[in-house]
């Protein structure tokens, strides 16, 4: 899937594939696995499990498979429209029993699978036969299944039959012709749709097996989804893929309300929700020969040192991989702190009437006096700056370390372009913190790039303090006063201010203006430990168990432990916690990406810090 490498995913997280390691174990999936378990083990004839269409049944039937001893022979029956020679003939060659098949009766086919039955028992091994979609059989075929369990000893059947259907199974066993095989049941269980408490956990968890450990869906989109789906697993599944194009295409973090809103109108063909710009309408190479077509066009009216950059930054804009999306979700919340560029003229671009206010919808309070901000940037003095105009400020300016204080909210450019400019020369400075020179025109995809230079992106950073706590520098996107989006580097956090490059000018500003103007998204490079795949989970073993104890051992001021630990047994949890705790992290004994920044940020002196 092209969004996987983009949110750093190792697989699609929402497949509809019954693959049992994405089963979500809700209380009545638990529920209704325990009572599988349970009708096979009770030596009974029949177990029955029905649920609404989408609601897990065959991810459940895939997950009992898998908790079967070996000593159980099962023949899975997925296509139950069989008449009753076709039903029995698809059981033996599931059982692998071998029979002619020319001229062969009902009476032939059950004598071989009572045979084989017979044989399973003496070498003491059972036999489960699985029939999905089983609301499907006729009256017929059911009760020649129910002879099948007639074969029996003086304590336990022969085979055991599992059906599983929708609810219409429960209503064709009450008819009275099969009220037999109806009295056979010995454990049945109805699965239900996930409640809405449980949606953000069942997202959480497929997340996790598929390697990211952080939420990917705005807690309105949590909601909305809810109220789209019911709770209908499926149908969740098929939403939330769609919508992580949606946020992969729109170059977003993390999936939004509205995003998730559109994803479900493209799969539901629901008309409530606006598809008039969707961005799954338009094919993912099309949007891209606009923007290389846009980019040579506009290139025309640019100096040639403008239009490498532009160029350069409309290659960043592709549909963009991992890499780039990390790099821009770590962007929004910088674009505040970039440097700024506005001109004198009530007319152009970044000029704003005195007695109008800024339209920042969700980023400025009410209360703000937007009013006084822009009034600051009309009235300040323009000083040139080679071919860019820089505001001034109007007060002599507060001074740390002699730079000057200035404020995100006063950054403007003639033109959306040249602030779009913004965007490459932010992660050319980040990547040369690392030592590492970055061409955009030569490596567009920013992920990919750090991944072949023996880094990645990690754009899963909730706020400004997370980022400080991770110690790592970051491109953030932040917005000025009249909405125009940047990108600055944070390179340093030094008390209440913090230094950022923008355009290749270093700027000062305070962090609560920063937090003020940023965007929410943040991007950042940071190197993986080697052999680092997924989070490491208490249990683990492997090679990362050594760097994990050595990594320990330099916080705590010890030897590492001799010899080397296999296991992440529960000493090196014990300690992984005690270090999360202390520096803010969730305490639960996960060796995820934040975790291990932590611990580079910690124990290396070879990594660029925010601070020391």
């Amino acid at each position: 899937m092209m969004y996987s490498q983009y949110f750093g995913l190792s697989e699609p997280p929402f497949s509809i594939a019954p693959d049992p390691r994405f089963l979500y174990m809700s209380d009545q999936h638990r529920e209704a696995l325990a009572h599988l378990l349970y009708g096979i083990g009770s030596n009974g004839g029949f177990v029955l499990l029905t649920g609404e269409v989408g609601t897990g049944k065959t991810t459940v039937t895939r997950c009992l498979l898998e908790q079967l001893p070996e000593s159980t022979d099962v023949a899975y029956v997925l296509n139950p429209k069989y008449t009753v020679e076709e039903l029995l003939e698809t059981i033996c060659d599931e059982l692998a029993i071998s029979v002619e098949r020319e001229g062969l009766g009902i009476k032939e086919y059950v004598d071989a699978i009572n045979g084989h039955l017979i044989e399973n028992h003496r070498r003491n091994r059972n036999t489960v036969l699985i029939i999905d979609e089983a609301q499907n059989l006729s009256v017929d075929v059911l009760e020649t299944i129910r002879l099948l369990t007639n074969l029996e000893t003086n304590t336990k059947k022969l085979l055991q039959i599992i059906l599983v259907g929708q609810p219409e199974l429960s209503d064709l066993l009450e008819q009275q012709a099969l009220r037999q095989l109806n009295q056979r049941i010995t454990a049945r269980y109805h699965l239900r749709a996930l409640h809405q408490d449980e949606i953000q956990s069942y997202l959480n968890h497929r997340l996790a097996v598929a390697g990211v450990d952080c939420p990917l869906f705005q807690p309105g989109s949590i909601k909305r989804l809810y109220k789209l789906t019911k709770g209908i697993p499926r149908l969740i599944n098929i939403i939330c893929d769609r919508a992580l194009l949606g946020a992969y295409v729109q170059r977003e973090s993390t999936v939004k309300a509205e995003v998730l809103g559109k994803a479900a109108g493209e799969v539901l063909g629901d008309s409530k929700d606006d598809h008039s710009n969707s961005w799954l309408r338009v094919p993912v190479m099309a949007v891209v020969s606009l923007i290389v077509i846009g980019v040579i066009f506009v290139g025309s009216f640019f100096t040639s040192p403008q239009l490498k950059a532009w160029v350069s930054s409309t290659e960043l804009i592709q549909p963009p991989s991992s890499e780039v999306l990390n790099s821009q979700s770590a962007s929004l919340e910088d674009e505040q702190s970039a440097s700024a560029v506005i001109t004198p003229e009530d007319e152009k671009f970044g000029s704003v009437p005195l007695n109008q206010k800024s339209d920042i919808p969700d980023l400025v309070n009410e209360d703000i006096e937007a009013d006084d901000k822009l009034h600051e940037v009309r009235a300040a003095p323009v000083i040139k700056e080679g071919d860019t105009a820089v505001v001034a400020q109007s007060q002599p300016p507060e001074s740390v370390d002699k730079i000057a204080i200035t404020n995100p909210a006063n950054w403007a450019w003639e033109n959306k372009s040249e602030a779009e400019l913004s965007e490459v020369l932010a992660y050319q400075h980040l990547f040369s913190l690392w030592g590492i020179e970055f061409q955009p025109k030569e490596d567009p995809a920013v992920c990919t790039f750090a991944e072949s230079n023996g880094l990645s992106c990690y754009f899963q950073v909730r706020s400004l303090s997370e980022l400080a706590s991770l110690n790592h520098p970051a491109v953030l996107k932040l917005l000025n006063a009249v909405g125009v989006p940047f990108y600055v580097t944070l390179v340093e956090i030094n008390g209440e201010y913090a230094d950022l490059y923008i355009a290749e000018s270093k700027r000062r500003v305070a962090l609560k203006d920063l937090k003020l103007w940023s965007t929410g998204n943040i991007t950042l490079l940071w190197r993986k430990p080697q052999n680092y795949r997924h989070p490491l989970l208490p249990g683990a073993q492997g090679d990362l168990i050594t760097w994990l104890d050595q990594q320990l051992a330099v916080v705590q001021g010890r030897n590492p432990r001799t010899p080397s630990p296999e296991i992440y047994d529960e000493a090196l949890v014990w300690q992984v916690k005690k270090f999360q705790s202390s520096f803010g992290l969730m305490a639960d004994g996960v060796v995820g990406p934040k975790t291990a920044m932590q611990l580079a940020a910690v124990t290396s002196q070879s990594i660029p810090k925010l601070r020391e």
